[in-house]
């Protein structure tokens, strides 16, 4: 399925910075408002579950903004893809994970996919 492409006027690598920022100020509002309403993610590091939709998503988000570690949220970094954005942080845990954020064409935040991620001499595999 091809997925649409956002606007070309869309800085698709600020929305993750706003995105992260939303994160590390525990403000859930502000980070579901960064997605599109038919929005989904799917994290691998909780085995495999699928997210979709705002209401989805808040049960999602929720606890991991409410109780996490000093370190996270952390940027190890970010760079454009040919999809979207990948960003590797620190999780609401402080564990390296990788996400990819695909966007609608008003430039919200459509799709996203977490896995793990393993530091190995100090690089995110």
């Amino acid at each position: 399925m091809d997925l649409p492409k956002p606007s070309s006027n869309v800085d698709q690598v600020a929305v993750i910075v706003d995105w992260l920022d939303a994160c590390r100020r525990h403000e859930l509002g502000a980070l579901l408002d960064l997605y599109a309403p038919d929005a989904s993610l799917e994290c691998e590091c909780d085995g495999g579950n699928l997210y979709a939709g705002r209401a989805a998503l808040e049960s999602y988000w929720q606890p991991r903004l409410e109780a996490f570690s000093p370190d996270a949220f952390g940027l190890e970094e970010i760079a454009p893809s040919s999809d979207g954005v990948v960003l590797d942080y620190l999780n609401f845990e402080g564990k390296p994970v990788r996400i990819a954020f695909t966007f609608d064409t008003a430039g919200k935040i459509l799709q996203t996919r977490c896995v793990p991620s393993i530091l190995q001499c100090g690089k995110t595999v």
